[in-house]
């Protein structure tokens, strides 16, 4: 590639640097280039750069670029480590956690693990939406004990504590900080105005022995509610005194559009009256069905323009406000009003109740060895709703899994004393597809006994296995890689039987979470705003929710990307997040709106 002005001072720059720029302004490309120059010109034998980022996709699309970057030579790209932030820290507290006194073994507490390990805190308290302040706090206190003390005695590491922990090694050693050093002479930190403080207490640690390059875009800060800090660059600039490039004025993603120029004037709070080149805003009549039918036919044409294009393994992300959006638009494109064809697509939704029911297919795929199957079976069940709601459980979802836990336990008296069961228990249909199952003719091949026993939950009687079984369709849980198919089939092999399908499973999710083999989406994607973070698509598709009219009540005006359409809700955050939208379309960015009541950072001021 032809590089900039800039650019070139970028790579003839040593020591510290900070990057500044917009979405698309070339800060990754460059940055792969200048790794590759280090790799070829100051590294010692054994020596790598690391390259670390806090999305999976963005790492992927960082690995993919040195893969396919013709112009860095084999020998050079295999001195190039990528990783996410987590999967950094969490070499570095396997390693050394015993130091500041976690057990010599420890393993991750993954999100659903740690929404169980929670859930009986959670249920001592209301809704979020009715606790006081006072509540609040002390609510999160005592999830913050509980997951201190799962760590400190149970060696469960959840993700939020991976950066503090980290971050006590780093500053409480400084041989180890050394060792780092020896092993990454140079670090760079992707997205580095979203690091929290503890991860910039990890940096400045490491930032002692190690060069860093920091790649930032002052105007993408979306995650202020995680902890991510406005002065975070001057704390950079205060702490190692690096040279700077601003990237701001080029746009290589989006290049012959005003897609981002679009995006800047979000920022602004000031549209200009003449058109942006590849942009449009559509507004939709606010009711359900044409809200839709609206949504489906602008994906049609954008689909088409796509293919007609030529353009390979074509991208078209539809972005929305909400996780309950997410949801909403998926079903109306797996059955779209008035009869419109189906639009075939990805859902990108939180994973915690598909996570627990894969798990509970996986132990029906086992056969029962010990005795005690249909009693991990109920506790698995247990775990499903006590989890599938992530930080934020449901009071039913919990009432459901004590339910669960209670009839177990009145089935359990009734053998023992020679009662039948209670022909309105809740155990009865469960009990009925259970059987149903291990009755089930497994083959060999796990695809198709996944794929049977999902079919089976999802046809039998019992409503909470068939919600269950469709929460398990959002994971295409044997297309993670041919390696989890492998390994199951081996089990066969070696047993006779999927003897160990739920460690296997379980292992496989804990290993995603720090996969950097993820491809980049294709298709019609469907994902939250937030989601859509770093990542880009050949085109955007941006819809939001509408007034909703109730009967003597005033509209309920939720899932908008400016909290209940609010001019008073305006802030830097709202218009942040619709501009790292907006930006991550390369070809066409289209915003769908209702009519009577749009979006007001579209209106002019």
């Amino acid at each position: 590639m032809q590089l900039t002005e800039k650019q070139l001072e970028i790579m003839a720059t040593e020591g510290h640097l900070l990057v500044t720029g917009g979405p698309g302004s070339g800060k990754t490309t460059v940055s792969i280039l200048k790794a590759a120059q280090i790799a070829e010109q100051h590294l010692r034998p054994g020596q790598k750069v690391l390259f670390l980022s806090f999305a999976r996709a963005t790492v992927s699309r960082v690995v993919e670029a040195i893969e396919y970057e013709q112009q860095i030579p084999r020998e050079q790209k295999r001195r190039i480590d990528v990783e996410t932030y987590h999967s950094f820290f969490w070499r570095i507290l396997k390693a050394h956690g015993y130091l500041i006194g976690l057990p010599r073994r420890i393993d991750i507490l993954t999100p659903p693990t740690e929404a169980i390990a929670l859930s009986d805190i959670r249920n001592g308290y209301a809704a979020a939406s009715k606790l006081t302040e006072a509540e609040k706090a002390k609510k999160a206190t005592a999830e913050d004990v509980e997951r201190l003390r799962l760590a400190r005695e149970c060696g469960g590491i959840c993700f939020d504590l991976f950066a503090p922990y980290v971050g006590d090694i780093l500053h409480g050693s400084e041989r180890i900080c050394k060792l780092l050093a020896t092993m990454y002479p140079v670090i760079i930190l992707d997205e580095f105005q979203d690091t929290n403080a503890e991860q910039w207490r990890v940096v400045q640690a490491l930032g002692e022995f190690t060069t860093l390059i920091a790649l930032a875009d002052p105007e993408q800060r979306i995650y202020d509610w995680i902890g991510a800090d406005p002065e975070r660059l001057d704390h950079f600039r205060a702490a190692f005194a690096p040279a700077e490039v601003d990237l701001s004025t080029d746009n290589h993603r989006s290049a012959g559009t005003d897609i981002g120029a679009f995006g800047n004037d979000i920022l602004k709070g000031k549209l200009r009256e003449e058109p942006y080149v590849g942009v449009q805003i559509y507004v939709y009549p606010p009711n359900t069905d044409q809200a839709f039918s609206g949504l489906v036919t602008t994906t049609y044409k954008a689909r088409t323009r796509l293919v007609n294009a030529g353009i390979k393994d074509w991208s078209l992300a539809i972005l929305v406000p909400t996780k309950k959006m997410t949801r909403l638009v998926s079903d109306a494109f797996r059955s779209p009003p008035g009869g419109m064809t189906e639009i075939p697509h990805t859902a990108v939704i939180e994973l915690e109740a598909a996570i627990l029911g894969a798990e509970v297919i996986a132990l029906l795929m086992q056969p029962d060895t010990d005795g005690r199957h249909f009693e991990q079976f109920i506790s698995l069940m247990r775990n499903y709703f006590q989890g599938k709601g992530g930080d934020t459980p449901t009071k039913g979802a919990l009432k459901e899994a004590a339910n669960i836990q209670k009839a177990f336990e009145e089935y359990l008296t009734g053998l023992a004393t020679g009662k039948a069961l209670r022909k309105n228990s809740i155990l009865v249909a469960m009990l009925a597809v259970y059987g149903q199952s291990q009755e089930l003719k497994l083959t060999g091949d796990p695809d198709k006994d996944w794929r049977a026993m999902r079919r089976l939950l999802e046809d039998g009687v019992c409503s909470r296995l068939k919600e269950m079984a469709q929460e398990v369709r959002n994971i295409r849980v044997l297309e993670r890689g041919t390696q989890l198919r492998q390994t199951l089939s081996q089990d066969w092999r070696d047993n006779g039987a999927y003897r160990n399908a739920l460690a296997i499973i379980r292992q496989a999710f804990v290993q995603d979470h720090f996969s950097s083999n993820a491809k980049p989406e294709t298709g019609v994607v469907v994902m939250n705003m937030h989601k859509a973070k770093g990542k880009q698509f050949d085109e955007v598709i941006i819809f939001e929710g509408w007034p909703i009219k109730r009967k003597g009540q005033p509209p309920f005006n939720a899932d908008r990307i400016v909290r209940f359409n609010s001019r008073e809700n305006i802030d830097d955050q709202a218009r942040q997040n619709l501009r790292v939208s907006v930006t991550r379309g390369k070809r066409h960015t289209t915003i769908l709106t209702p009519k009577s009541d749009p979006c007001v950072l579209l209106l002019a001021e």
